[in-house]
């Protein structure tokens, strides 16, 4: 990942991640609204929810060590570590998100097995094999080189291990290429959210294949988490959200200004939240 993308990624969290905290709690991910998307419920339930069917779907039902890629302030990594009564490490780009995932084990009385730091997911810090489940909850997106990215998940995971990850995607091209404004829509999307780019459920799927993944799985779950854009947009049309949009800096602010562009995307079939399960063998 080059120093520039870094810098980027670090101060819009950085900058973002207390305001997201404050409107949102501690899940920065989607949503899920049913398979169908038409389940009404109360937003942080939704994320919730999310966890436990990307979960059920991936058949996971025990880990002892989790690897949570892209943790944001904790999270999933806190609720793994409690559900499954495991020990998980969670790495970010965001000092200010270590730090406060950090403060929030510690309030948790999960400090002693739950750790966080700053790190390159591309490069990470772990032994081989470290590691029963590599969790990785819109991250993927964010990695210049995805092949080097799950060749990593790949690494860290022992014999048996499984990948849970769900990430942005573009949709498939293999019928069709992107068309030169659905690659200017992208282009806006990935300007605004750090992006270095994005490629489609299937692409990911070869790339694991490719490095030795087992047992390969994918789904997409546009359908079920579109909703969740429409909502997050009421949410910053509060004078608390506009308040803390202002104190946040610009880089919040034109992520703000600009959440119709993944909604759009979702409703034209540009954008898509795909899933994918793996394991090592």
């Amino acid at each position: 990942m080059t120093d520039t993308l870094q810098q980027k990624i670090q101060r819009f969290y950085d900058a973002s991640s207390g305001l997201w905290e404050r409107t949102w709690g501690e899940h920065m991910h989607h949503g899920y609204y049913g398979a169908d998307g038409t389940q009404r419920k109360e937003r942080r339930q939704a994320q919730i929810d999310l966890i436990e069917e990307l979960l059920h779907w991936g058949n996971v039902h025990q880990a002892e060590r989790i690897l949570d890629v892209g943790c944001g302030i904790g999270g999933s990594s806190l609720y793994l570590a409690e559900k499954f009564n495991a020990s998980a490490a969670g790495i970010t780009l965001s000092p200010v998100q270590a730090q406060r995932a950090q403060e929030r084990a510690t309030a948790a009385g999960l400090a002693n097995r739950v750790t966080f730091q700053v790190a390159d997911a591309l490069a990470m810090p772990f032994p081989d094999a470290a590691f029963d489940l590599v969790w990785s909850l819109e991250s993927g997106e964010h990695m210049p080189d995805k092949p080097q990215f799950l060749q990593e998940c790949y690494r860290v995971l022992q014999p048996g291990g499984t990948l849970l990850m769900a990430t942005w995607c573009h949709r498939p091209t293999d019928s069709q290429p992107l068309t030169p404004e659905e690659q200017q829509h992208l282009q806006k999307i990935y300007d605004v959210y750090c992006l270095p780019y994005v490629i489609s459920l299937p692409e990911y799927a070869e790339i694991a294949q490719t490095i030795g993944f087992q047992s390969i799985r994918t789904a997409d779950w546009s359908e079920a988490v579109a909703p969740f854009w429409n909502v997050v947009i009421d949410s910053a049309l509060t004078p608390t959200a506009i308040v803390g949009l202002i104190q946040s800096g610009w880089t919040t602010i034109q992520a703000a200004l600009s959440l119709g562009l993944m909604s759009r995307g979702y409703q034209r079939g540009l954008v898509k939240f795909g899933v994918l399960r793996a394991t090592k063998s």
